[in-house]
């Protein structure tokens, strides 16, 4: 090929919608030699064969923002390239057939309504007048999306496309990549069929093959395939123009409208996983599988009760072809760990209608750094080297396109891979009738069975049977004394000579403590947002272990490695990185009562006054070893013993028998989430993310403005020095409206902020939210919140709900 060029800032490896997107995102951000890769033509994968429905609703504010800018980019798509990538924003309707499904999208409603989002509830009548093909008389309501519609896959990347080209990128076709070269944590080379390229920066849309164009890099990229099934139905006169998208996830289908025809597709019970072990075949651009009846009749039937005009339409064609997806379903964005260079934009099952926003965000993420919001849901690092395990993977993707359509109860967890990873006290916890959960791939007991209550989870939007489980708990840890398996926390050891040099740059804290000192802390980004929240503790001059979540370590680890890079500078620094999560195992002994059954069983003073709060000490407990670390995320007097983990069992049983006599009582993690709500503690991922800071969250007290210079300092002083335009607020709610977080909360009458998190509060006996208010706000004290179409007045407290000033946690 005349012309192959030998090297490019940046190289975006598959033309589909994502790839061309992101391409063409960059260019427009003013990224030069930007060059992308397609081995065969443009939209060959999976692009070609999508319905190209786009619906912009989501669970969570940030990715709601995404889909919206992908509209907001097609309503100009034409006019800035010049080509019609065949957008019809005819919006869409989301209908309810069961009472289960109201709530949820009456839910939904007030989550759009928090941030300002056009989605309107429709009576079936209503929604019959919107969509006159459809059988109403069983529904219970609707909901309509306005700004939602269908597009054309192939226009819309074709304009991508013509953008790239107009923006001064190129394009080339064809070209089949062969390999990435590596130098360290750099990949410097991307060889292909054509010639090899010298790359500053390479790009991962490799859509059904992203997992082996991870493998040329070597790295794990958890994206599987997996088949999905629509047909086209014949045409006729009697289906009107300007149909809305539709969807029944009662009945498992969508229906699109096509010239004169409907487009019907499902997201059936069970898809077949295509699952080679040397990944997707490379030569299959335009595979398509056999028609399965089996699997189309399972959502065709309920699509022909619901649309009667199916009945006496034949079928034209049937479409059932791969798609990428993930272990939960969601798309993988970001850096990939463990390359400074490598950015991965795949496993798109909606890929079309998220294609604006992702390339926004991506580009964003690739020039600057940082995506602009915070995108958890979607980042590579919520997945390790577990979910990219052939069956974990395809096991989990399956299992989330079953789930597609299903109403997502509160507290429902994943039913497939599990059991994986096992704390010592597993079974211990299982036999005294744990219920579990999974987190990263750990069983967590999430709540206790007792009595004759069934040891299995029940799902209902009021958390149905909590109050005899996850309020039993709840009491006992404000009364007496209880103990929390919680062993699945990530523990990073940093050693070194530089190692508390480092930490006090990554940290807002002090962390230059005594040995034996803890501090709680947040690492934050050059905007001074909280992109971690942590505890680190002392164990030597040159030795720290971080402690972080469950689900965090790949996140955390990541964040850290890369400012690691940044702070040394190309100076040899003496830092060491190591992550001992499997060394130790952690029982939190927490309750009022806890000292009375830990004094039992150590010969160390564990007083008050020889044992302070926020410190560690190391201590026997009977004849183990443990850290016994005193803190508390439950508002109670309490240790965090870092157990290795072949003691863990003994000491459990020496702990449970000591604490026979004070009533001592196994807790799950809902009420962990209780009793930290009625404490006002926050929760990474919720009430704390990388779009807020610690000034913001109520956390600025924790800031050592006098140690030097840390990440975020100056976003941060500007910050103190302006003050900030929101606030962290807890609210009490007056009625027992259930809450989880994403419920609206209202100031006369109007919508003005989202909760955050919200759950009941079982010791004050009522609901509790966190928000972000208006700093303008500050002296109004009475709000509504909005759940399940009910408000209930709620009001602002300063401080906590339970133990405002910590008695109970300094004694």
């Amino acid at each position: 090929m005349t012309g192959f060029p030998t090297t490019a800032a940046y190289v975006v490896i598959g033309g589909g919608v994502i790839g061309t997107s992101i391409a063409y995102h960059l260019v427009r951000s003013g990224a030069r030699d930007v060059l992308l890769l397609e081995k065969s033509r443009l939209t060959e994968g999976a692009t070609w064969h999508a319905a190209g429905l786009v619906g912009q609703f989501r669970s969570q504010e940030n990715l709601m923002s995404l889909m919206n800018d992908s509209v907001t980019l097609f309503d100009s798509l034409h006019q800035d390239t010049g080509q019609d990538p065949g957008w019809s924003k005819v919006g869409s309707l989301r209908i309810a057939s069961s009472a289960d499904r109201w709530n949820e999208l009456m839910k939904s409603h007030s989550s759009a309504r928090a941030i300002g989002f056009d989605m309107q509830m429709l009576t079936p009548s209503e929604a019959g007048d919107i969509y006159p093909l459809m059988k109403v008389d069983d529904l219970v309501g609707a909901a309509f999306i306005a700004g939602d519609g269908h597009i054309d896959p192939n226009g819309l990347t074709q304009a991508y496309a013509k953008g790239i080209r107009k923006y001064g990128g190129r394009i080339i076709e064809g070209v089949m990549v062969r390999d990435l070269l590596r130098d360290g944590a750099r990949i410097t080379q991307v060889v292909t069929d054509h010639g090899t390229i010298k790359v500053g920066n390479v790009i991962n849309a490799g859509g059904l093959w992203a997992r082996q164009v991870g493998w040329m890099a070597g790295v794990e990229i958890p994206a599987g395939v997996v088949e999905h099934q629509y047909m086209v139905t014949e045409k006729t006169a009697e289906i009107p123009p300007d149909l809305p998208a539709f969807r029944d996830p009662d009945g498992g289908f969508y229906a699109k409208p096509e010239p004169g025809a409907l487009a019907i597709g499902g997201w059936e019970r069970t898809t077949r996983k295509v699952s080679p072990v040397d990944g997707f075949a490379w030569h299959h651009e335009r595979h398509l599988f056999d028609a399965d009846m089996d699997r189309l009749t399972e959502f065709l039937e309920p699509a022909m009760a619901r649309l009667p005009i199916l009945e006496g339409l034949g079928i034209r064609s049937i479409i059932n072809g791969p798609i990428p997806i993930s272990p939960d379903g969601e798309p993988i964005m970001g850096p990939v760990p463990g390359l400074d260079n490598f950015f991965a934009a795949c496993a798109f099952t909606s890929g079309i209608a998220a294609s604006g926003g992702v390339g926004k965000a991506a580009a964003n993420w690739i020039l600057q750094g940082d995506p602009g919001l915070d995108l958890w849901a979607f980042d590579i690092r919520r997945f390790g080297p577990l979910q990219a395990g052939q069956k974990f993977l395809h096991d989990r993707a399956v299992e989330s396109y079953a789930q597609y359509y299903a109403i997502h109860w509160p507290g429902e967890e994943m039913t497939s891979a599990r059991g994986v990873r096992r704390s010592p006290l597993y079974q211990t916890l299982k036999d005294q009738g744990a219920v579990f959960g999974a987190k990263f791939g750990w069983e967590r007991a999430n709540w206790f069975a007792h009595g004759d209550i069934a040891q299995t989870d029940v799902f209902g939007w009021d958390r149905p049977g909590q109050a005899a489980t996850v309020g039993r708990e709840h009491k006992a840890a404000r009364d007496g004394v209880v103990m929390i398996d919680m062993t699945s926390f990530t523990k990073l050891e940093i050693s070194g000579d530089d190692a508390c040099r480092f930490l006090q740059y990554l940290a807002v804290a002090n962390i230059d403590k005594p040995i034996g000192g803890a501090t709680y802390t947040q690492l934050c980004n050059a905007r001074g947002g909280i992109e971690a929240d942590v505890t680190i503790i002392r164990r030597a001059a040159g030795c720290f272990w971080l402690i972080t979540g469950s689900a965090l370590g790949v996140r955390d680890r990541d964040w850290i490695a890369r400012n690691l890079v940044e702070f040394a500078d190309d100076k040899a620094v003496d830092i060491q990185l190591r992550d001992i999560t499997s060394g130790f195992g952690v029982i939190n002994l927490a309750g009022p009562l806890a000292r009375k059954v830990l004094e039992q069983l150590t010969d160390t003073d564990v007083s008050h006054d020889s044992f302070a709060f926020m410190s560690a000490q190391d201590i026997r407990i009977g004849h183990a070893p443990a850290l016994a670390y005193r803190v508390t995320y439950i508002g109670e007097l309490g240790w965090e013993l870092y157990i290795p983990t072949e003691y863990m069992a003994y000491v459990y049983e020496l702990l449970q028998v000591a604490g026979r006599e004070f009533g001592i009582t196994n807790v799950g993690y809902r009420a962990v989430d209780s009793l930290r709500l009625e404490k006002g503690f926050v929760a990474w991922g919720s009430d704390i993310t990388p779009d807020y800071t610690p000034l913001e969250a109520g956390l600025g007290f924790l800031i050592d403005w006098n140690k030097g210079d840390f990440s975020g300092r100056r976003a941060l002083a500007r910050m103190r020095e302006t003050g900030v335009t929101r606030r962290l607020s807890c609210l009490v709610l007056d009625d027992p409206l259930p809450v989880y977080g994403g419920e609206a909360i209202y100031v006369k009458g109007q919508p003005r902020a989202r909760t955050s998190s919200g759950n009941f509060g079982y010791t004050i006996g009522k609901n509790l939210v966190l928000g972000y208010l208006p700093a303008d706000m500050d002296d109004q004290s009475v709000f509504e919140v909005e759940a399940f179409g009910q408000r209930s007045y709620a009001a602002r407290i300063k401080g906590a709900a339970y133990d405002p000033k910590r008695a109970k946690i300094l004694c």
